[in-house]
């Protein structure tokens, strides 16, 4: 089999029906197989899939929440398929993108992983990978508000309009492939995670094996990024929590307090700014993210 498309659901069902329907209705000249991992989600889908789909869906439901990587790491013990394509919930196929995105770690041995152009739900281009992974110079860029960012990389920063395949730092976690063979070999994603930051520490793991990291622009998908998380607050705290674990598996303990000493400062300087332009509303925001800050 060439691709076991894998999508983590937790009480996203509506969401959950419209990406495997997308999958179908875009996908052809490949073999491939969808599983649905339910990380024990009140709303169990279980039903509502067999009802629709059969037996077209391997379904694997779990007893508790265990979090994204962890659950596509269950996913991927009984997974036929030579490459792996990680599909969150919340995003739509616009084209073959499954076929592009496997055509091209076949056709480019180097390639450890890959993944599509995002766009929102306007069809708009948005965040698909990143070029900095989180360190001293990300923390530098933010300080000068993405100028830094903006002179290396152009427009290809976030987005890939080049129309080429693009090496880059980190593939966003929506619509990851990566070879099953190399995803084995580097025993999945780390169970230390939660939600957030999982997949560029994965990505970290497959640069030092000497793999690259591509965009591949000619796969397109819509990403309705957050609607499969409704509180902002959680959101940030898990933000922030695998922020933490990320930096201490990747960085010393000396370059670590440099990154939060550089991301303190930057917290307070947004602070200062909006509260001089008097944005209660920023105001409050960035308070509530100096706030988990500053919990280092």
């Amino acid at each position: 089999m060439d691709v076991s498309i894998i999508i983590v659901n937790y009480n996203t069902v509506n969401l959950l029906i419209d990406a495997i329907d997308s999958v179908f209705e875009k996908t052809e000249g490949i073999e491939y197989e969808i599983i649905v991992v339910d990380n024990n989600s009140p709303e169990n889908p279980k039903n509502i899939l067999a009802e629709k789909y059969g037996n077209k869906i391997v379904y694997l439901g779990l007893s508790e929440n265990i979090g994204f990587g962890r659950a596509n790491n269950e996913a991927a013990k009984i997974a036929q398929g030579r490459n792996l394509f990680l599909l969150n919930p919340d995003t739509i196929l616009l084209n073959n993108a499954v076929k592009i995105l496997s055509d091209y770690l076949d056709d480019n041995p180097r390639a450890g992983c890959c993944g599509g152009n995002l766009y929102n739900d306007r069809y708009e281009p948005t965040v698909s990978f990143t070029r900095i992974l989180p360190s001293i110079f990300d923390e530098i860029n933010q300080l000068s508000l993405n100028i830094i960012g903006k002179i290396a990389f152009g427009r290809n920063q976030f987005f890939n309009y080049t129309n080429k395949a693009l090496k880059v730092a980190g593939i966003i976690g929506a619509d990851l492939m990566i070879r099953k063979s190399l995803f084995d070999r580097l025993k999945g994603f780390d169970p230390d995670f939660f939600m957030f930051a999982e997949e560029i520490e994965l990505e970290y793991r497959v640069g030092k094996k000497g793999y690259k990291i591509i965009s591949v622009p000619y796969a397109r998908i819509v990403h309705l990024e957050g609607q499969s998380i409704s509180n902002r607050l959680d959101r940030m705290k898990k933000l922030h929590d695998s922020r933490l674990i990320y930096l201490k598996k990747t960085h010393n303990p000396i370059s670590i307090k440099l990154i939060n000493a550089l991301s303190l400062f930057n917290m307070e300087l947004h602070l200062f700014a909006w509260t001089l332009l008097r944005n209660k509303e920023k105001v409050a925001s960035w308070l509530e993210f100096y706030k988990l800050k500053h919990t280092v």
